[in-house]
């Protein structure tokens, strides 16, 4: 099994490293990987600037690793229609994310985003995150992540999907197992510092924070507030189709 690693957190990130170094359990690895932090890129993709890919030391391993001065998805692009272009990897896996991904936040990620590029070219794929902020260690969530990655490969019916997993910050034994959960609802009280640069141009720094809201309680949201592993099956096709046909009737 070839096995395409990435992230948003930046090649020489500590999740990546971890999720890396156990995947070579499971197959041959390969990283490909943003040079830096790229965090909340969502699915951008670099069209009017080269890409640099320099080809680096990955830590104390032998993995063969691709840094690239782009985001996310131009890593997966990268990696699957250029440098394994011959020998493309069997799933993608992005991660792991030391912050959460849940709910409509994972509009913005850019570890969910690469994951959905790899489903966009019929690659299964894997997006890890952390469940709660500046997570304090990696292991047991990159040890799951091998289990599921196992589950994943034994079944070829998951096609164009990406699998969103956010593992709690907590010790194994107060985890209370796993959930196949859908997607809540993330909302933030967003606040715009003002502040001047010494020539008195005016610029903002937007930080926030999240709104209490009620949840379902399937969701990824509850799920990781009850200590349970959050699994949440995802899709690019973000037709609304409870609404299709009454659009139709409108005759525009």
């Amino acid at each position: 099994m070839r096995i395409l690693v990435t992230n948003d957190d930046g090649i020489f990130a500590e999740g990546i490293y971890k999720l890396a170094k156990n995947m070579q359990r499971n197959g041959e690895v390969v990283v490909v990987a943003p040079d830096s932090e790229r965090s909340a890129t969502g699915h951008a993709i670099t069209m009017h600037s080269p890409l640099i890919v320099k080809k680096i030391q990955f830590f104390d391993t032998e993995i063969e690793a691709y840094s690239v001065n782009g985001t996310p998805a131009d890593c997966v692009k990268m990696g699957i229609e250029a440098l394994f272009k011959s020998k493309k990897p069997d799933i993608v896996i992005s991660g792991i994310n030391d912050e959460p991904n849940l709910g409509t936040d994972v509009i913005y990620s850019g570890t969910v985003s690469a994951a959905v590029e790899s489903a966009i070219m019929d690659i299964p794929s894997i997006a890890v995150s952390m469940g709660s902020c500046k997570a304090s260690q990696f292991d047991d969530a990159a040890e799951f992540t091998s289990t599921l990655l196992k589950k994943i490969m034994e079944n070829n019916k998951l096609h164009n999907i990406v699998v969103n997993v956010n593992y709690p910050d907590r010790p194994k034994n107060e985890i209370r197992g796993t959930k196949i959960t859908t997607l809540g609802i993330r909302k933030y009280d967003n606040a715009f510092i003002e502040r001047k640069d010494p020539w008195g141009n005016v610029y903002y720094w937007m930080s926030g924070t999240v709104r209490e809201m009620e949840q379902n309680p399937d969701s990824d949201i509850m799920a990781i507030s009850e200590n349970y592993i959050s699994i949440t099956p995802m899709h690019f096709d973000l037709t609304n189709f409870k609404h299709f046909e009454e659009l139709k009737k409108w005759n525009i």
